[in-house]
């Protein structure tokens, strides 16, 4: 009975462990509609972030149907410290703190589509790109500092700090390629990482990812190059 007692604590452990994988040419895929399906991922740097940007492959047939989360990155001091969010008939919202500014869009194309987001706090302006193509920027949030100890989920958006979420609010599809970087990239270096580049990520590295999936999602070969 003891020994049966060690054997299960041990697999309780590495459930709760967040894998550590080079997750080159994969996708997480949400295969259906859930308020417990998720990805969270561990953070490589762990400091407050005064600039940043996020990059990510996303592939859904939501946009006209519904509003769903793309990327939460939640704090303890705020539940959408960064999020990128795409609301139906709207288009994309970007957060910082709890602030947001839409970048307006008819519809995500039902076929893969790269997105990278943008801020710094020395100036509040933030900038967004769907497919190597920039939006106009914007001003949000001049001189705040987004916490540590992130939360930072994929899948569902945070309303509480790890938690709180909503189905309706879920993503359904596929979802790759997410990098994060403590600084603002050029120009040059979002084109870069669009044709498939890579830049050492210092924040969350797709190719040195730590992560802890929950629920339904499933690791399967991303369907773009």
């Amino acid at each position: 009975m003891e020994k049966l007692r060690w054997c299960f604590l041990i697999m309780i452990s590495f459930s709760q462990a967040f894998g550590h994988e080079d997750m080159s040419k994969r996708a997480f895929v949400f295969p259906k509609e859930s308020d417990t399906s998720y990805v969270s991922l561990e953070a490589q740097s762990k400091k407050p972030l005064n600039a940043f940007t996020v990059c990510l492959h996303i592939h859904t047939a939501l946009s006209t149907i519904r509003s769903f989360s793309i990327f939460s990155y939640a704090t303890q001091k705020n539940a959408n410290d960064i999020l990128i969010f795409w609301r139906k008939d709207k288009g994309y919202i970007f957060g910082v703190g709890g602030p947001e500014v839409l970048f307006t869009s008819s519809a995500i194309l039902e076929a893969p589509t790269h997105i990278c987001a943008s801020w710094e706090s020395a100036t509040g302006i933030v900038e967004f790109w769907v497919d190597g193509k920039p939006k106009v920027r914007k001003s949000l949030q001049k001189g705040y500092t987004v916490g540590t100890n992130a939360s930072i989920i994929l899948g569902q958006e945070q309303d509480s700090y790890g938690g709180n979420f909503d189905a309706k609010q879920s993503l359904v599809g596929d979802i790759g390629d997410v990098n994060m970087w403590d600084f603002v990239l050029s120009p040059e270096h979002i084109n870069t990482v669009y044709v498939g580049g890579t830049l050492s990520p210092s924040v969350l590295n797709w190719r040195a990812l730590k992560y802890k999936a929950q629920g339904d999602v499933f690791i399967k070969p991303q369907l773009w190059s």
